[in-house]
């Protein structure tokens, strides 16, 4: 896979572990060594200076027809904005970066691509080209609206990496946003190489690397920390659909602040989340209680009553917005014919959902980590949103619902079910319970108020709480029935844990602080 700007000697900057102590010390040896090795590996694919060199792939030409604009449709928008594309290579983006942007710094490290690129592209007017190594490249702070980088990062070790996400940290400015796209897992290309020097690390290493990553910066007297948020992370489809290859993965990451005390000391939302809640065991315990393929209330049988009112028809689309584990997606594209997006903002649900769906083998379900609250798509894309107990967890809900009045086409339907609460003051418990799981709840009513202030109309507003402790009481009895199982496969420490969490939904409720609400509103 293409990208070149490498190099033979190690930049300068040192990652530290929280003791302080350097990682690289006497490595330096191994670091040269291996910047030679991808040197010679580049020199020996950059001969000819082709598409099929740069994607290391005999079928390049016709992969390139649908995963070029797969990828230009993830990107956010690039109009008036500066744009440093890194291993542009022969310019396979760059022309189409440069009819958006108001400028793009093209820099790949070997020279034959750069001056391919040069010779196509500098007609444009406005872009600068630029033979680079990527280890010591460096900009002023603040120069770059979008980072743009295709297949780069794979060809740096962890080190390398996490320098140069500290540095791009500074090159962004705040709110910007870098895009990457790598191979995982494993070789992509059928290209035939002599050595192949790449790192093909997993998705959720990349995640972890370049959002744990920070960098501080100073106005004056302020210091203020900034990282990366994911805003997207999904496979390339273009890549599943003709090679069966689910090893293509892009990320869209957004330069913010940070402010590690308001996720309980981890450095962003979705840490928590993972490391939290929804850890992978915790997850699989869930999925034993709401039943096979769910992690919401009710499983089945409540995904089953409320998709009933949205009289779904084959080929309408539909957006899942905390998608969980798939079972919802799967049920909805084999009962009814749609093609499901499911989002969810949880990598460990949605690594769980992948794997399903591999099984499932249901070409019209998709998976991806997204924040809902920034992820982007044109206006009118789907007939349906669909959303299972999941917008408890976001702050602004009315600009959450304005999202998706936007998303919607004319006549398509918004389904919600969420956790609700009952009327202040609540109970201490309650309190402590929403604050350790970082909740922001409302009333049904005001709820629905959300929904008609977003725009929507014929909003339906049901407290369905009722319901939602009659379902506990009958997980709660499947539970009793198979706890020697359910001890088997986890522990008896996790049954009990599951069990008082469940009896502890039903004294919330009972108590009037915990509600549950259903949600039901048209875009006219």
């Amino acid at each position: 896979m293409h990208c070149a700007i490498r190099v033979c000697i190690h930049a300068t900057h040192e990652r530290l572990h929280p003791n302080g102590v350097s990682t690289f010390g006497t490595k330096g040896t191994r670091f040269n060594l291996e910047r030679s090795t991808m040197t010679e590996f580049w020199k020996e694919h950059s001969r000819q200076a082709t598409v099929e060199e740069m994607m290391l792939d005999s079928h390049a030409q016709e992969l390139t027809l649908h995963e070029l604009p797969e990828i230009l449709s993830l990107l956010p928008s690039l109009s008036g904005q500066r744009v440093l594309e890194l291993g542009a290579g022969i310019g396979r983006y760059t022309s189409h970066l440069l009819t958006q942007a108001s400028h793009v710094t093209a820099v790949d490290f070997m020279e034959s691509f750069v001056e391919k690129n040069r010779q196509d592209n500098s007609h444009h007017g406005n872009a600068s080209f630029l033979q680079a190594d990527v280890t010591k490249l460096d900009f002023p702070k603040n120069s770059f609206d979008i980072i743009f980088s295709n297949w780069l990062l794979m060809y740096l070790s962890d080190e390398e990496l996490t320098s140069l996400t500290e540095r791009m940290l500074g090159w962004l400015c705040p709110g910007g946003y870098l895009f990457f796209r790598e191979s995982c897992n494993y070789q992509s290309g059928d290209c035939k190489r002599t050595f192949n020097p790449t790192h093909y690390r997993s998705s959720a290493h990349y995640s972890h690397l370049m959002t744990t990553t920070l960098r501080e910066e100073s106005e004056g007297a302020e210091k203020q920390v900034f990282g990366f948020d994911i805003v997207l992370n999904k496979t390339v489809q273009t890549y599943i659909k003709m090679k069966n290859n689910q090893n293509q993965v892009c990320w869209l990451l957004e330069k913010v602040g940070r402010d590690t005390a308001c996720q309980e000391g981890f450095r962003t939302f979705q840490q928590f989340l993972d490391n939290q809640q929804y850890t992978r065991k915790g997850i699989l315990r869930y999925e034993k209680m709401f039943g096979a393929g769910y992690v919401s209330t009710g499983g089945h049988s409540t995904t089953k009553e409320f998709v009933n009112l949205l009289n779904l028809k084959p080929g309408m689309k539909v957006l899942d917005v905390g998608c969980g584990i798939g079972g919802g997606n799967f049920y909805m594209a084999k009962a009814f014919g749609v093609e499901v997006l499911g989002l969810d903002l949880s990598a460990n649900m949605v690594d769980i959902a992948i794997e399903r769906s591999m099984e499932e083998k249901l070409p019209s379900v998709h998976f991806e980590v997204a924040d809902a609250t920034k992820r982007e798509f044109p206006e009118a894309s789907f007939d349906v949103v669909y959303s299972r107990d999941t917008i408890l967890h976001i702050d602004d809900k009315l600009a959450m619902f304005k999202r998706f009045h936007s998303w919607l086409k004319p006549g398509g339907q918004v389904l919600i079910t969420d956790y609700c609460c009952g009327e202040k003051p609540w109970t201490p418990p309650f309190q402590e319970y929403v604050k350790q799981r970082g909740y922001i709840l409302y009333t049904p009513p005001q709820y629905g108020k959300f929904l008609q202030q977003a725009g929507f109309s014929n909003v339906r507003a049901e407290d369905r709480t009722t319901q939602f402790m009659q379902v506990i009481q009958t997980e709660l009895e499947r539970a009793g029935a198979m706890e020697d199982e359910f001890i088997k496969e986890f522990s008896e420490e996790d049954y009990l844990a599951i069990v008082n969490g469940w009896r502890d939904k039903l004294k919330r409720c009972k108590s009037g602080d915990q509600r549950w609400g259903l949600f039901h509103a048209t875009r006219n």
